[in-house]
């Protein structure tokens, strides 16, 4: 058993630190801080420690936090219509990633660190993943996208306030780069960004 489980978290570490598809985790739907203490401890941050990586469960719990599946056909943050118009990728220093969380995995999009994309290079650096969060208008209409985006973003905030991890919410970035770092189409749209990470 101990055996089978070391295995694991050894495939995952090499899946998290090499270029490859990332098979998560399952995550962790239990512990963490009550409600009204995460609410109390959220903040804004943005001196995170670039030599603290994010283990692969913690990156797991944080993901399923953001946009996972909590029921059949339900995630854990609402949407217009339940039009689920809002994916998210995830952006390491070793590419970009696509998180299908219906399969709880990351999908390799693109090699290489491509963190300049993001702009102010002393936080997108520093902090060992970001969360990108862009809207499909093919599936709903752009306002809808935007206020749904939200959603995770708050989710994220409580998760690092019970996790001790610092997050920030940026709208501030350069929007064609990272639309094309990301490969995405006409129809997409990148929205926000969020780097989360620990904290100095």
């Amino acid at each position: 058993m101990k055996k089978g489980l070391i295995a694991i978290v050894l495939f995952c570490i090499v899946s998290y630190v090499s270029a490859q598809d990332i098979n998560l985790l399952p995550p962790t739907k239990t512990g963490g801080k009550p409600l009204m203490e995460a609410l109390n401890d959220r903040q804004s941050n943005r001196n995170f420690d670039s030599s603290k990586q994010l283990s692969t469960q913690t990156l797991s719990d944080l993901l399923w936090a953001a946009y996972g599946f909590n029921r059949p056909e339900k995630r854990t943050v609402p949407s217009s219509q339940n039009r689920q118009e809002v994916d998210v990728y995830v952006m390491l220093s070793t590419g970009v990633y696509f998180y299908d969380a219906k399969e709880n995995k990351l999908l390799l999009k693109e090699k290489g660190d491509l963190r300049d994309a993001l702009g102010q290079p002393e936080l997108s650096k520093s902090a060992p993943v970001s969360l990108i969060y862009v809207i499909n208008l093919d599936k709903n209409r752009r306002e809808t996208g935007y206020m749904d985006a939200g959603f995770p973003v708050q989710n994220v905030y409580l998760y690092c306030a019970s996790a001790g991890l610092g997050t920030v919410a940026r709208g501030s970035f350069k929007r064609p780069d990272v639309h094309n770092a990301l490969k995405l189409t006409d129809q997409q749209e990148v929205v926000l960004v969020q780097p989360v990470g620990y904290l100095k």
